[in-house]
């Protein structure tokens, strides 16, 4: 059974290739989806193509919604999104990727049927297709190269919206194993070392330049963020060094 979670439902009209329907269920299950509608697919259905490209995404294409035209794929449908990557005589109002999925995601927690259409991989969506649409989503690529694969799209849109339901850590500084993060005190310990050592291998020279070097090495050790379980390494290192330069 598809999930209990409100999306949208990404609708592939007349997709061409059984391994483009499977790469495109792999990228919404990636990304949380599994509410897929396939319009008049070339090759018919089911398609075993599609399932051994899914790569373990094959409930979502039992699960998925065969429809002979848009319009049925439509019928129960309150607002929809059209992708292209090409301008279009059309006057609808245009939306990036990360623009259309905020929308999309205001419109599904408010209770309305979103659907979001891909076109068949040749030429996209015919103009007849986009007609049905209330928004377009425009996906910025290079003008000179404007083809887009039908899963690249699928994945690009499933992450926008992943994005908007709040479920993408943007930045994580999870340590593990590694311990605490040293403190200040261990990394002025750590540079006075390393300080003390290179100055008795008469690293810093010339001597009118040694200042300068040690202000860059400091820089340097400020720009890395270490943990105590590094500190230590990084003592450990140094006194190895030294062991091994006096017995030889």
């Amino acid at each position: 059974m598809p999930s209990d979670q409100p999306q949208p439902a990404f609708v592939l009209v007349r997709p061409q290739m059984g391994e483009n329907i499977g790469a495109a269920a792999r990228a919404m299950w990636n990304f949380g989806l599994d509410r897929m509608r396939i319009v008049d697919p070339r090759d018919g259905w089911p398609n075993p193509k599609a399932v051994a490209m899914s790569s373990g995404a094959g409930r979502l294409l039992d699960e998925a919604q065969i429809f002979g035209d848009l319009d049925g794929a439509l019928g129960d449908r309150t607002f929809v999104f059209a992708t292209t990557a090409r301008q279009r005589e059309l006057t609808k109002p245009v939306f990036s990727p990360e623009r259309a999925m905020q929308m999309v995601a205001e419109k599904v927690a408010a209770g309305e049927k979103v659907a979001v259409l891909f076109g068949p991989e040749r030429a996209g969506l015919e103009n007849d297709d986009i007609a049905k649409a209330n928004a377009i989503i425009s996906v910025p690529v290079n003008s000179e190269y404007a083809s887009l694969n039908l899963g690249q799209c699928v994945l690009l849109t499933a992450y926008e919206w992943m994005r908007q339901s709040g479920e993408v850590v943007h930045e994580q500084n999870d340590l593990g194993s590694r311990g605490d993060w040293a403190t200040g005190i261990e990394v002025e310990k750590l540079v006075e070392h390393y300080e003390e050592r290179l100055e008795q291998a008469g690293f810093f020279y010339p001597p009118e330049k040694a200042e300068g070097m040690k202000l860059n090495l400091r820089n340097l050790w400020s720009r890395i963020r270490m943990t105590r379980a590094d500190v230590q390494m990084l003592h450990g290192i140094m006194r190895q060094m030294v062991r091994w330069k006096e017995k030889g």
